[in-house]
């Protein structure tokens, strides 16, 4: 498959996915802040790995990411029905910790003395 189409494909897939997980009724992917941020496709559409963000879960991030894992099936029979494709891609679901990394930094850095130019040499 070539890249264009991989790659729209891909884009088509997130959206679905996103669809998806919002109609899910488990307990465990509500009351937190759930955010698909990247999906990754094989060529032979065999595998694709899904990178979610999860902020302010009550239970833990880990907890959400096991229930999508464990939803799996439901997510490729979905995807495949609503995309009209016959092989739909095994989703394997993992948690993308950048957001919570770039939260950290800038706590960091707003910890950070503020000087007003001595570093740099101006006076």
């Amino acid at each position: 498959m070539p890249t264009k189409n991989q790659g729209r494909m891909a884009q088509d897939m997130k959206r679905e996915i996103i669809g998806i997980i919002g109609q899910m009724k488990d307990p465990r992917l509500s009351g937190g802040l759930l955010t698909v941020t990247r999906l990754d496709v094989t060529p032979d559409l065999d595998v694709a790995k899904v990178h979610v963000s999860v902020m302010n879960a009550p239970q833990g991030a880990q907890s959400v990411v096991d229930a999508l894992n464990k939803a799996s099936g439901h997510v490729r029979t979905e995807i495949s029905r609503r995309m009209h494709i016959r092989k739909a891609p095994r989703f394997v679901f993992t948690l993308d910790e950048g957001a919570a990394y770039a939260a950290h930094i800038n706590e960091l850095l707003a910890k950070l003395p503020q000087s007003e130019g001595k570093e740099t040499g101006e006076e």
